[in-house]
C-alpha cells in the first residue's frame, strides 16, 4: 500500500466531472500540472477536505493507512499552502508561525518559544517581531510554510505557492522547499503550471486534463507534449 492513495474521487466542476485515482509514496514530491481549468486546485481542495466529493460516489482517500475521506479538514493531518500566503496581518511573524500550535492547545508562551526556534531554517529569525503586514512576497511564503510545517502534517499540499514571485525568486524558493523537505522529511503534492519547475522539484509528475489523469511519469520524461 502506498503512503497516500486517492481512489475514484469524483466532483463536478464547471463543465467537467473530476474522476481520478493516483498514489504517492512516502517522501515523494509529486507535482500535478495541466492547463488552466483542468481540475488541479479542485483536486487539492478535495484532498484537504475543503470541499466534499460527490455523495453518490465519494471514492476513497487514504493517508498512511488510514481512510480520511469523510474526516473534517482539521483531523486529516494535512497541511496546505496556497498561492496567496493568507497571513494574519494583525499578528507578528512569530505569532503567525505559532498559531497552529496554539489552536491545538499549546500554551501561547510555549508555542512562541517553539516557533522562534523553528523559524531559523526558514531564514525568518530576523523577522520574529515584525508585523506580517510588512514582509516581502518571498518572506510571506516562507512564513506560510513554517506555519504549516510546525504542526508536522503527514502530507503537505502546495497550490501554486510560487506563482506570484518573479523568476529568480521563484527558483530560489523552490530550492528552499527542497532543502526543507530534506530537513523535515515531509511528503508533498504540488500544483504548478511551470514545466521546468515540475521537472526540477518533483520525483513524479501527473498531468491533468478535464478532471482526468492524462499522463503520469518521471520528471525526465515530462515535456510540453504531455500537457
Amino acid at each position: 500500500m502506498s503512503f497516500f492513495e486517492c481512489g475514484g474521487i469524483k466532483r463536478r466542476f464547471g463543465n467537467f466531472l473530476l474522476d481520478i485515482s493516483f498514489s504517492v509514496d512516502d517522501g515523494d514530491f509529486y507535482c500535478i500540472t495541466g492547463k488552466s481549468g483542468s481540475g488541479k486546485s479542485t483536486l487539492l481542495s478535495l484532498i484537504a477536505g475543503l470541499i466534499p466529493s460527490a455523495k453518490s460516489e465519494p471514492g476513497k482517500i487514504i493517508l498512511d493507512g488510514k481512510e480520511i475521506t469523510n474526516l473534517a479538514p482539521g483531523k486529516r493531518e494535512i497541511g496546505m499552502v496556497f498561492q496567496q500566503p493568507s497571513l494574519f496581518l494583525n499578528m507578528s511573524v512569530l505569532d503567525n508561525v505559532a498559531y497552529g500550535l496554539v489552536c491545538r492547545g499549546m500554551k501561547k508562551k510555549d508555542a512562541r518559544n517553539l516557533a522562534g526556534e523553528f523559524m531559523e531554517p526558514f531564514g525568518l529569525s530576523h523577522l520574529l517581531h515584525e508585523s506580517a503586514e510588512t514582509v516581502s512576497g518571498g518572506e510571506a511564503q516562507r512564513i506560510a510554510l513554517a506555519r504549516t510545517l510546525i504542526v508536522r502534517p503527514k502530507l503537505l499540499l502546495l497550490d501554486e505557492p510560487m506563482s506570484a514571485l518573479d523568476a529568480p525568486l521563484r527558483k530560489k524558493m523552490g530550492e528552499e522547499i527542497l532543502s526543507l523537505k530534506d530537513k523535515f522529511g515531509f511528503t508533498a503534492l504540488m500544483v504548478t503550471h511551470d514545466i521546468e519547475e515540475a521537472k526540477r522539484l518533483s520525483t513524479k509528475v501527473m498531468v491533468m486534463g478535464e478532471g482526468r489523469k492524462k499522463w503520469e511519469g518521471l520528471p525526465a520524461d515530462f515535456d510540453e507534449s504531455r500537457i
